[in-house]
């Protein structure tokens, strides 16, 4: 059995790279951080924390810091059923890997909800959010990463929940200057080859593999690099390249006629799961809700 003391400076130096700021956030002594690290690493026989400016975690260390955050959480959670009868000190953050257009369309207004859940312990609540293509997002799942994932994955990865959400609609659109420079013969397979694409990053294939949809083979035209949302908006507006855009994000847009959709089916719809640590299910249920609300709110069911 683990002296949780120990593990707490463990969490402790990790959340703020240092030593020195740990025993701050504790209220105790540099020196006694730096000694329950050291029984820690003694007990286990292995290096969990690597000295340096900041101070980073080995990969056991990493674990460990994975494992407390996950034991604090269940903890909260059993003092909100226990009537607050267990005392929490620190907030606890809830790690959660979203793709960046879900982020900046829906998934705030789901963080949002969390606070009108009856019986929410929402200030014992962080959320720690990161953002990758939701192609890739249950990878971190797997390296337990993060306690939560929108994913475009429906199968589970071991040891998780899986719950399909609806789709999120992109529509492909462009300035109508870039349609008539490039697509005022149609959309053509000629065509797309040349005009410039906006692409998020080198994980994004969304537009790639809509053009196969759209031409039953991979067309690789020149493309910008833009990871932001609001900016690839922005930037289809400014004629710097066409590109796939949550359709909230540009239906005033195309109404005012600022942009225009492009190609035969310009519609393309992606479905998004919500996969969660079967472990630290009851405790993400008022996120779980929410999200699964927010779901149904913004997402194409």
């Amino acid at each position: 059995m683990m002296d949780y003391t120990h593990l707490a400076a463990l969490r402790a130096i990790i959340q703020t790279g240092s030593f020195d700021a740990a025993a701050a956030s504790l209220n105790v002594t540099p020196s006694a951080i730096s000694q329950r690290i050291k029984t820690l690493e003694d007990h286990l026989g292995t290096v969990l924390i690597i000295r340096g400016t900041p101070a980073t975690a080995t990969p056991a260390g990493q674990r460990l810091f994975r494992h407390t955050e996950e034991v604090a959480l269940l903890e909260t959670t059993l003092g909100a059923d226990l009537n607050g009868l267990l005392p929490n000190e620190v907030a606890t953050p809830i790690r959660v890997v979203v793709n960046a257009d879900s982020l900046d369309t829906w998934f705030i207004h789901a963080m949002a909800q969390v606070g009108a859940q009856a019986g929410a312990q929402t200030d014992s609540f962080l959320f720690d959010i990161s953002t990758d293509d939701e192609d890739v997002s249950a990878d971190w799942l797997r390296r337990g990463e993060v306690m939560a994932a929108v994913t475009a994955h429906a199968k589970p990865v071991q040891g998780c929940d899986s719950i399909p959400l609806g789709s999120l609609r992109y529509l492909a659109t462009a300035s109508p200057d870039l349609a008539t420079q490039y697509f005022a013969d149609g959309f053509t397979a000629t065509a797309a080859k040349s005009a410039r694409m906006l692409v998020f990053n080198r994980k994004d294939h969304l537009q790639y593999q809509w053009l196969s949809a759209q031409f039953g083979k991979r067309i690789t035209p020149p493309a910008h690099l833009l990871p932001s949302t609001h900016g690839f908006v922005t930037a289809a507006i400014a004629g710097l390249g066409w590109g796939l855009n949550p359709e909230v994000l540009v239906r005033d847009h195309i109404a005012a006629g600022r942009l225009v959709t492009i190609g035969d089916t310009p519609i393309y719809d992606v479905p998004l799961f919500w996969q969660f640590m079967r472990v630290t299910g009851h405790a993400l249920q008022p996120l779980t809700k929410a999200v699964k609300s927010a779901a149904r709110q913004w997402l194409v069911q």
